[in-house]
């Protein structure tokens, strides 16, 4: 059984929302059968692609928060994925996440898509880092398993540009507006961080009615 998984590294809701379906599958009896597989969801695709942008500025311009207002939903959010295990310190920047995407898919096509998933998520929300560039993705997926020469030749060209679309588009077909969304099965749809025992009921039911398998 395969779960479909739209989600953007800069999304701090797909990180909660990932470490909950994983609680989850660990206590699924038929866990070693689930295949995973995240797809490309941009929250912000007009993002330079050639620079970075002050993280904080652009949440208060998008939601009409005032400083003490950020303040108090990050705070909640932190308290949040604390939580689940995740120790989060929100970086000053954000960016263009499309090559992080492309990524992914290269990541997917190796067979170690789930631990670039984690280390790019980690190294965002957790060590305030970049993952915007060559630069800083290239060292990222050579840790999670990927070879920088590789990485970096992608990045330099256009491979997998055209997954990312069609990710975005089967996102607009299925009326996708935010992320994190997740299709098990491809017709159990679940939107959001829902909490573990959400995802376990949903693993349960789609199991019990294989309409694919």
């Amino acid at each position: 059984m395969r779960i479909d998984v739209w989600s953007d590294i800069v999304c701090p809701w797909c990180y909660i929302g990932r470490r909950r379906l994983q609680r989850a599958l660990a206590a699924f009896e038929h866990r070693q059968e689930i295949e995973v597989v995240y797809r490309s969801f941009q929250l912000n695709p007009a993002a330079p692609k050639d620079r970075t942008s002050d993280r904080a500025a652009g949440l208060m311009a998008k939601y009409g928060l005032a400083p003490a207002d950020l303040e108090a939903m990050e705070a909640r959010l932190v308290g949040i994925a604390k939580d689940e295990g995740l120790d989060f310190h929100l970086g000053p920047v954000t960016g263009n996440t499309f090559d992080a995407h492309r990524l992914l898919h290269l990541a997917r096509e190796r067979g170690v898509q789930d631990a670039v998933v984690e280390r790019l998520f980690r190294a965002y929300f957790c060590e305030q880092g970049s993952i915007f560039d060559a630069g800083s993705l290239a060292p990222l997926a050579t840790e999670a398993g990927l070879p920088e020469n590789d990485v970096r030749s992608m990045i330099a060209g256009d491979t997998y540009a055209d997954a990312v679309a069609r990710d975005v588009a089967e996102a607009g077909a299925l009326r996708v507006r935010g992320v994190p969304f997740f299709l098990i099965d491809g017709r159990l749809a679940l939107s959001g961080a829902q909490p573990a025992e959400v995802f376990g009921r949903a693993l349960e039911q789609a199991w019990l009615e294989p309409a694919s398998r």
